[in-house]
C-alpha cells in the first residue's frame, strides 16, 4: 500500500504568512493581530499617566530586560501548546539547571562548559517529557507535573537548600553583558524568537507542529512521525527554559534552588494572551512576544506604583484578566 500523502497536512496546518484574501480567517487574524497591539499600546499609555518614571529610557530598557527571560520561556511553552500540550516543568527545570550550571562553574569548570552541561541537560529533561507524553501516552499536563514536582525536588537535594554565588564575570555576561547600547538578554530574546519564528513559518517542521495541534490522527495518517516531532518540541521547551536559566542567574549572580517558581504561569499567560490557543493548532511568536511584553509592563508597573506584595496577585491577575477579555472582545469583531 502507498504511503499516504503529506498534502492534507497543509491544510490542517496552513502557515500564518500564506495570504487569505477576503477570507473571514483572514479578517479574524487582522483583528487578532491589531487588537494585541492597540492592548499593548493601552497599557503602555496608563502606565505612563500613573508613573512618570514608566517611560524613561533607563526604565523601559530594564522592562525588556526583564520580559526577556519570560519571553525566552514562553517561546517553548509556545511551541508545546501548538501541539495540544502543555509544560508545567519550565521553572522547575530552570532552576535545576541554573543551580548545576552554577555548581559546575563555582567548582573551577570553564562557563561555556558549564553552560553547554545545563543546556543539554534541559534538552534531556524535555525529551523525557515529550517521550512520555509520545510513547507512553501520558497526558501532558500529568507527565509535565510530574517533572516539575521531580526537578524542583533535585533542586533542593542537590544545593541542600542553598543558594550558589560567587560567579565569574564571563559566566554571568548571558544575564549581566551588554552589546553596545543592547543588553545580552533581549539580544537572545530576539535570536530565539526570530530562530522560532523561521521555524514555524518557513519549514515543514513548523506544519507538522500545526497539524499534531488540529488533528493528531490526521496527521499520522498523512505520514507525519508524530511522536518524534514530540519529543523533539518538549525537548526544546526543556532547553530554551534552562537558557532562560542561565540568563536569570548571570542577572542575579545567584542560583537558589527555589529559582523560577510559577514562571510556567507567567509564560502560559503570555502565551494565551499572544492569540494561541490552548486546543492546539492555532497561533503565532508574534503574539506571544506581545503577550511576555505585557506581563513584563506589568511586573514594572507593580514595582513602580508600590502595590503591597499581598495584593500584587489579585492586581495581576486582574489585569491579565481585563487584557484577554478586551483581546477577545477586539477579535470577535
Amino acid at each position: 500500500m502507498d504511503r499516504p500523502s503529506v498534502e492534507p497536512v497543509r491544510a490542517l496546518g496552513r502557515p500564518a504568512w500564506l495570504p487569505r484574501w477576503g477570507s473571514a480567517l483572514e479578517a479574524r487574524e487582522r483583528w487578532t493581530r491589531w487588537g494585541l497591539v492597540l492592548t499593548l499600546l493601552i497599557f503602555g499609555v496608563v502606565l505612563s499617566l500613573a508613573s512618570p518614571r514608566f517611560l524613561t529610557p533607563g526604565n523601559l530598557i530594564n522592562v525588556v530586560r526583564q520580559t526577556s527571560v519570560n519571553g525566552i520561556i514562553a517561546v517553548g511553552m509556545t511551541l508545546v501548546i501548538l501541539t495540544g500540550g502543555i509544560d508545567l516543568s519550565v521553572g522547575s527545570i530552570l532552576a535545576l539547571t541554573g543551580v548545576v550550571a552554577a555548581s559546575l562553574v563555582t567548582s573551577g569548570q570553564a562557563p561555556p562548559l558549564a553552560m553547554f552541561s545545563a543546556l543539554a541537560l534541559g534538552f534531556a529533561l524535555g525529551a523525557l517529557n515529550g517521550m512520555a507524553v509520545a510513547y507512553l501516552r501520558i497526558p501532558p499536563f500529568i507527565a509535565t507535573l510530574g517533572m516539575m514536582t521531580i526537578a524542583r525536588g533535585l533542586a533542593l537535594s542537590y544545593t541542600q537548600g542553598r543558594p550558589i554565588t560567587g560567579f565569574p564575570d564571563a559566566f554571568r555576561w548571558l544575564g549581566a553583558g551588554w552589546v553596545g547600547p543592547f543588553p545580552v538578554p533581549v539580544l537572545v530574546m530576539a535570536l530565539v524568537f526570530g530562530f522560532g519564528g523561521i521555524l514555524l513559518q518557513f519549514t515543514v517542521w513548523g506544519e507538522h507542529l500545526l497539524a499534531i495541534g488540529n488533528n493528531p490522527t490526521a496527521a499520522r495518517a498523512a505520514g507525519i512521525p508524530v511522536a518524534r516531532r514530540l519529543v523533539l518540541t518538549y525537548a526544546m521547551s526543556g532547553g530554551l527554559a534552562a537558557l532562560a536559566g542561565l540568563i536569570l542567574i548571570g542577572r542575579l549572580d545567584s542560583a537558589p534552588p527555589t529559582l523560577g517558581i510559577g514562571y510556567e504561569f507567567d509564560a502560559i499567560a503570555a502565551v494565551v494572551i499572544g492569540g494561541t490557543s490552548l486546543a492546539g493548532g492555532e497561533g503565532w511568536l508574534g503574539g506571544t512576544l506581545i503577550g511576555a511584553l505585557l506581563i513584563g509592563m506589568l511586573n514594572n508597573g507593580i514595582n513602580l506604583l508600590n502595590i503591597p506584595s499581598f495584593y500584587e496577585q489579585v492586581f495581576k491577575g486582574g489585569v491579565i484578566a481585563i487584557a484577554l477579555l478586551l483581546h477577545r472582545l477586539l477579535r470577535r469583531e
